[in-house]
């Protein structure tokens, strides 16, 4: 993991929780390509200490162990999380700039994208995705505490970085 000390050069993005457990659950689906454009070098992913908290708590819940095929192991989830700590640059301060009562758990993620200036916030989170709305009284705070943040699904994001025939 690489610790903050440079103004970056690439396109910064926060991942939230849900898109590392679908990439630990099918690594060619667009959650894993999103982690294999942040591996090209093509995007910043950033993450703090309470993600990478809740990442390591999720990708080890007992409901999620092999039963059957598809399932989550110790060993998928280990691969990840050292994946990613290679591979991400860790924000050390993030201090609450927004609360966002209508999802307090989306609150780490938000204020890690505006702490670090990041350009996007890649998830399917509903709740996250709706502070796109440009009526939401939610959203314009966030717009007047990040203006270039975009919010948006895996997929889409990998349109924005890629050429259509390569997304």
């Amino acid at each position: 993991m690489i610790v903050e000390e440079t103004l970056p050069v690439l396109p910064r993005a926060v991942f939230d929780c849900s898109l590392y457990l679908q990439a630990a659950l099918r690594r060619t689906g667009p959650a894993g390509r999103c982690l294999d454009r942040v591996e090209a070098g093509e995007v910043e992913l950033l993450v703090s200490m309470p993600v990478l908290d809740e990442v390591r708590e999720v990708l080890h819940r007992p409901e999620l162990k092999p039963r059957r095929k598809g399932r989550l192991t110790d060993w998928i989830a280990d691969d990840l999380l050292a994946w990613m700590d290679q591979h991400t640059t860790l924000i050390p301060e993030v201090p609450a700039l927004f609360s966002y009562a209508r999802d307090p758990d989306d609150e780490p993620y938000l204020n890690l994208a505006v702490t670090a200036g990041a350009a996007y916030l890649v998830t399917r989170d509903r709740d996250l995705l709706d502070l796109q709305d440009p009526d939401s009284e939610p959203g314009q705070a966030l717009r007047q505490l990040a203006p270039r943040l975009t919010i948006l699904e895996p997929v889409e994001f990998l349109h924005r970085l890629l050429p259509l025939t390569d997304a």
